[in-house]
């Protein structure tokens, strides 16, 4: 069986905590156990190897042993969370889910078969090697969602070699290849699934206090969140061992003040797609953004200052759009980088660099000067066309307190001006009243292309 390694390491630890909810403690043999019970529900309910099955649901012992026997059972699991609600129909066609198993706020579950049968060329090739699934869809930012299909047991491999033991907080959703990564790397590791029924600092910094959480697997978005909140002062944050960003990236500034608030504790910038698992990284030291990424499964380049990647635990295709992989299985990213020996700095993803008048801007950098601004609580920077430059910067603004927009825009071209060339200096600036972060806690930023 593709996860039986899983299920039996695990049973090593039957009397340790496997996942902390709340006040509530799961152990590894009741876990282990509760697999056991939705193996016979599988039976009862005639799943059949290969079926596409919807689970909705979050780190919660229910919803994690019915993933876990799904793979086990040789399902194609497509899991959704309220974060992708809205476009929970749009999901359900594109994967042809056959059967959705629905967890409620009681651990209560519901099965609805559904009446599809999956015919994707992809999903039929699975079917046929016998291997689990798994689907997971993009966030869609630059049009519709893309839904892209992995074999469950290329993406676990990789966990077959035992590394640190770490109570873990699972702050990236179970739809998100960062939470699939963090919640396989703590069974496999006999480490604590810390799971929080929201994500705001104050309950996510109370969760990590409470169950003396060692890793924060997080994205810079959440991090800056996190030190405007000032949660971090009223709750004991001292079993900290490690924060992990990554999903976009890290401004420079945010990582500067992270690193003073939290010496103790190892920053480490993270690195991975949907279409192809996460990567291990080591970052150069808790101040820097260079990063070396890659590890065993994993190759690398630089084309033309593009990531390319080849992996063993990449996808088998999108169910809903052409292949990205050329013909030797190289993946190009999108994302810009520059390269300093065996360390990489992201830059940012080519579609939203901004190209004023031929020069290059890359909205992080000057995101991470706005944020240095005294009554800047957050700002997101994108490129709008312009007829004679052909883009120009703009900038879209949170205040603390409010502001007169002409003062607030002569005082942000003021702080600017000694900190970025000109042509970085935003043109367009918007005071907004809305949060500019979706529910992964990840920047909404749409550059506007040029022509």
């Amino acid at each position: 069986m593709s996860i039986q390694w899983l299920l039996d390491r695990m049973g090593q630890w039957r009397a340790e905590p496997a996942i902390a909810r709340g006040k509530r403690l799961t152990t590894y043999g009741e876990l282990v156990d509760r697999v056991e019970e939705w193996r016979a529900r599988l039976d009862a309910q005639g799943l059949r190897r290969g079926q596409v099955v919807a689970l909705r649901g979050d780190y919660t012992a229910p919803a994690v042993a019915l993933l876990l026997a799904l793979i086990d059972r040789g399902a194609i699991v497509v899991p959704l969370t309220e974060a992708a609600e809205t476009q929970r129909e749009e999901f359900l066609a594109i994967a042809e889910v056959e059967v959705e198993i629905s967890f409620d706020t009681a651990d209560a579950w519901t099965w609805d078969a559904r009446p599809v049968a999956a015919a994707n060329p992809l999903t039929q090739q699975l079917r046929a090697e016998g291997e689990p699934g798994l689907v997971l869809f993009s966030s869609g930012s630059t049009g519709k969602s893309k839904a892209a299909l992995h074999n469950f047991t290329r993406l676990l491999d990789k966990f077959k070699v035992e590394r640190q033991r770490m109570v873990t907080l699972t702050f990236l959703l179970l739809d998100h290849i960062g939470g699939i990564n963090t919640l396989f790397y703590t069974l496999s590791n006999g480490g604590t699934v810390v799971s929080v029924t929201t994500r705001n600092p104050d309950v996510v910094c109370e969760a990590i206090a409470r169950n003396r959480a060692e890793m924060l697997p997080t994205s810079p978005t959440f991090l800056n969140l996190l030190l405007i909140s000032e949660a971090y002062k009223h709750h004991d944050l001292s079993s900290l061992k490690l924060i992990t960003y990554g999903t976009e990236v890290m401004p420079e500034s945010t990582l500067q003040r992270v690193a003073e608030l939290f010496p103790g504790v190892k920053l480490q910038q993270t690195y991975g797609l949907s279409e192809l698992g996460i990567l291990r990284s080591k970052s150069r030291d808790n101040k820097s953004l260079w990063v070396k990424v890659g590890g065993e499964g994993f190759e690398t380049k630089v084309v033309d200052g593009l990531l390319w990647v080849r992996a063993h635990s990449a996808m088998l295709g999108y169910l809903n759009a052409p292949s990205p992989f050329d013909a030797e299985g190289w993946m190009n990213t999108g994302d810009m980088v520059e390269v300093d020996g065996e360390y990489l700095r992201i830059l940012g993803r080519k579609s939203e660099i901004i190209n004023v008048g031929g020069q290059k801007v890359y909205p992080a950098e000057v995101e991470s000067v706005l944020l240095q601004m005294p009554n800047v609580r957050d700002a997101v920077v994108i490129g709008e066309k312009n007829p004679i430059t052909g883009q120009v910067v703009t900038a879209r603004v949170n205040v603390f307190e409010p502001e007169d927009p002409a003062e607030f825009k002569k005082r942000l071209r003021a702080f600017c001006r000694d900190k970025l060339a000109t042509y970085k200096i935003p043109a367009k600036i918007e005071i907004s009243g809305q949060e500019q972060f979706n529910a992964r806690f990840k920047r909404m930023r749409k550059a506007e292309p040029v022509g």
